[in-house]
């Protein structure tokens, strides 16, 4: 502690109250804030696949091959090879082979589905081919001539009684 004497000729003189305590400043604080930490990477939006319309007054031979999903409103006439969905929508008609990951028929299909993870058949369908699927759905109405392969992986069920049954 420290405290201001006069002297006689009136000039101030700083003394210490205790003789052995020296006159000190205070430390300088260093800024002990924690480091800023940079925000979090701002993960890639998902790819939204694209659906490519064959709208009902169009005509098209050829082939279909993608990664989208495929509409078909007119005629189309060729294979479809999408990693998407393919909907043939009531009065369409597709006449060839289709793979795709989920089939939607409401229109006419003269084909084969040769690989799907779901079909559905809806009331106004009519197909004439076979089908190879992990789901099926056949709705009341719809037509179907052809050979249905339905819940099985390289000839064995994949049916989880089945499954169960074995163990």
């Amino acid at each position: 502690m420290v405290s201001w004497r006069e002297s006689g000729n009136n000039a101030k003189k700083e003394v210490a109250d205790f003789p052995n305590e020296a006159v000190t400043t205070p430390p300088v604080q260093a800024n002990t804030a924690a480091p800023v930490r940079a925000p979090d990477p701002v993960p890639a939006p998902k790819a939204v696949a694209k659906e490519s319309v064959i709208a009902a007054d169009l005509s098209i031979e050829g082939k279909i091959e993608g990664a989208g999903h495929v509409r078909i409103a007119g005629k189309f006439k060729g294979d479809v090879n999408v990693k998407g969905d393919l909907t043939v929508e009531q009065g369409a008609k597709l006449t060839g082979s289709v793979r795709a990951e989920k089939v939607t028929l409401s229109g006419e299909l003269d084909g084969n589905v040769e690989a799907a993870k779901r079909v559905d058949l809806l009331a106004s369908s009519a197909m004439n081919g076979d089908i190879k699927a992990d789901d099926l759905t056949i709705a009341s109405g719809a037509r179907l001539r052809g050979h249905v392969e339905c819940g099985w992986v390289d000839g064995k069920s994949t049916s989880k009684s089945d499954d169960s049954a074995a163990a």
